[in-house]
């Protein structure tokens, strides 16, 4: 019996019950006693909930860590400063303290797990390890309340980090770290049935600081081995386990910085909203989230097992395609526009920043450089496997430098950041394989010349152009593939419209419609004089015969316009419609440079 509760699964669930158990208890106090969070217009929820939620969550670590963790010098240390987080988040929840007495209760907490001889061993300098470590704890426990900004947003990302420090843990056979972290899983687990959307209680910021606590000093206890490690695979693990947290919070420090907000005050411009800008639901936009995360906790696991360079590699990978999502997200509107024109006034050096009409291109240019870097490192690792200890290596490492200038230069002649990412086409696609082509020929001959092509495989440069072209298009292709798989914002406001004619008009009058978003038109199918168009889709829309009941399909859809899309269309069935239109009080309208009203006459 005893040996079953050694085992961090029944421990877990046991912790999710009695998590739940102490949810319902205080979300009926919070309620009783007034502890409710009020809407507030720089805040997410619409309605009142209750507060003092992240109490259930302490509650539930501290019982069942003395039910059923094997207690160490560590642990305890560890418990006793996220203990002391959650005092002054409470306090905070209550009093409202100000954001320099917070921190001064974070640096207290620190001081408890540092004085106690628990750092990261980055540096081998004692007193900068301490440092880092604090920020480290510190930077973390502030991700995690900023985190906290949409329902079962903090506590889904903080349960997905410890479950891939829990797997870390196990794999070294970590057993009482392994229980420590299990039992704080369902802690989570059994508060996020109550904060999961729609929420009926918050975790407030006596839980944010304690999970964030709790979870960033655990971390320390899988940093074993002092300097038998190199530096990256001490730091990249912890930063992998709770990257979204710490991508969530730098890209709203530079976002609010670059608009003259203060990066500590409350707002509505955290990934998660703007994803919901975009067109998520609240729910799709957490979930979306949760996902991100899982995959750098996937990729935490993997760095640990593989060799540095693969590890570096992967982690860059990761972190283009992340920044790419940030740099789409930066472009969506999530203030009023007189809010963001009263801003950049008053912040020159963003209104500098934002009118430098190149610094597109010169991210264009960083991003390309680690393209490079990519493709050539991963052809050499397809031919060749691990290489680090061969010579391959020191031709890799000799040779980078002259290919990235070599390529950078053959793209910038042929023509690649001439284009817009948003309109990338086939013509693009030509000229990119232009590009990548020309950078190829030049880095052939550039190692012929001086090197005299000894060593080297040519099947290396095929595959690395082969290499480079799929990555430069498919990262100019992102945005347009981040807003196919997004759907499409619409006010309520948006008026239903149908397309006449499903050929080439249509579809550039449909690609207008959804890069335009202000124009408030929300397309909702074709219909088309061709009967071997009818059922088709178009960019996700059906075709449907405009031969048929027309009155039947618009009120089905709800449709409150008809945008005509090219002048060529034959004057009886134009007569027909413009009937319909009359008969039935719907909008036509002819688009072609500008929409614009037709006469009924």
């Amino acid at each position: 019996m005893l040996q079953a509760f050694s085992n961090p699964l029944v421990a877990g669930g046991i912790s999710v019950a009695v998590a739940v158990l102490l949810t319902l208890l205080v979300r009926r106090f919070a309620r009783q006693f007034d502890f409710v969070a009020k809407p507030k217009s720089d805040r997410w929820h619409k309605r009142p909930t209750a507060m003092l939620g992240g109490t259930a969550i302490f509650l539930a670590t501290l019982l069942m860590y003395a039910a059923f963790v094997p207690k160490t010098q560590e642990s305890l240390i560890i418990l006793v400063g996220s203990t002391f987080l959650f005092f002054v988040g409470l306090l905070d929840d209550i009093l409202n303290i100000k954001p320099y007495q917070k921190l001064v209760g974070q640096l207290f907490g620190a001081v408890i797990v540092v004085g106690f001889g628990l750092k990261l061993p980055l540096t081998g300098f004692e007193l900068l390890d301490i440092w880092i470590t604090a920020f480290w704890l510190i930077g973390i426990t502030n991700a995690i309340n900023l985190l906290d900004n949409m329902d079962g947003l903090a506590a889904g990302i903080a349960a997905i980090g410890a479950l891939s420090l829990a797997i870390g843990f196990a794999t070294n056979s970590q057993v009482p770290e392994v229980m420590l972290v299990s039992v704080f899983i369902g802690a989570l687990l059994g508060f996020l049935i109550f904060n999961f959307n729609p929420a009926s209680i918050f975790m407030g910021d006596c839980g944010s600081m304690f999970v964030g606590f709790l979870l960033a000093s655990s971390v320390l206890l899988g940093q074993t081995g002092g300097r038998s490690r190199s530096i990256f695979s001490i730091l990249a693990v912890p930063v992998l386990i709770l990257f979204v947290p710490i991508f969530d919070t730098t890209f709203v420090t530079v976002i609010r910085k670059m608009w003259g907000r203060k990066a500590s005050q409350g707002g509505r411009d955290h990934t998660s909203h703007r994803l919901v800008a975009l067109g998520l639901s609240e729910r799709s936009a957490v979930l979306m989230i949760y996902t991100f995360s899982a995959c750098a906790g996937v990729l935490s696991l993997i760095v640990g097992k593989i060799e540095t360079s693969q590890s570096l590699a992967l982690i860059v990978f990761f972190t283009i395609v992340l920044s790419i999502v940030g740099v789409y997200l930066s472009k969506v509107k999530v203030y009023e526009e007189r809010e963001e024109e009263l801003a950049s006034r008053n912040n020159a050096v963003f209104a500098f920043i934002v009118n430098v009409s190149y610094k597109r291109r010169i991210f264009e240019v960083f991003l390309d450089t680690l393209l490079i870097t990519l493709s050539y490192y991963a052809a050499y690792l397809l031919l060749f496997g691990p290489f680090e200890s061969s010579g391959n290596w020191e031709l890799f490492i000799g040779t980078l430098p002259l290919l990235i200038v070599l390529k950078l230069f053959a793209f910038l002649a042929a023509g690649v950041y001439r284009g817009l990412w948003r309109y990338t086409s086939i013509g693009d696609f030509i000229t990119f394989t232009k590009g990548v082509a020309l950078g190829s020929v030049l880095s052939v001959f550039a190692i012929l010349l001086i090197y005299r092509f000894q060593n080297f495989s040519r099947a290396v440069f095929v595959l690395d152009g082969i290499i480079l072209l799929f990555a430069v298009v498919g990262s100019r292709l992102a945005f347009r593939l981040i807003r196919e798989l997004l759907p499409i914002a619409h006010a309520n406001e948006s008026r239903r419209v149908l397309i006449y004619g499903a050929g080439d008009g249509g579809e550039m009058v449909l690609r207008e419609l959804r890069n335009n978003p202000k124009w408030n038109y929300q397309p909702v199918g074709f219909i088309d004089d061709d009967p071997l168009k009818k059922d088709k889709v178009i960019n996700g829309l059906r075709v449907f015969d405009s031969n048929g009941s027309l009155v039947e399909l618009c009120d089905e859809k709800d449709v409150q316009e008809i945008l005509i899309s090219s002048s060529k269309i034959r004057s009886e069935p134009l007569q027909r419609i413009r009937k319909m239109c009359r008969d039935s009080n719907i909008e036509l309208k002819r688009a072609e440079l500008r929409i614009e009203p037709v006469d009924f006459e």
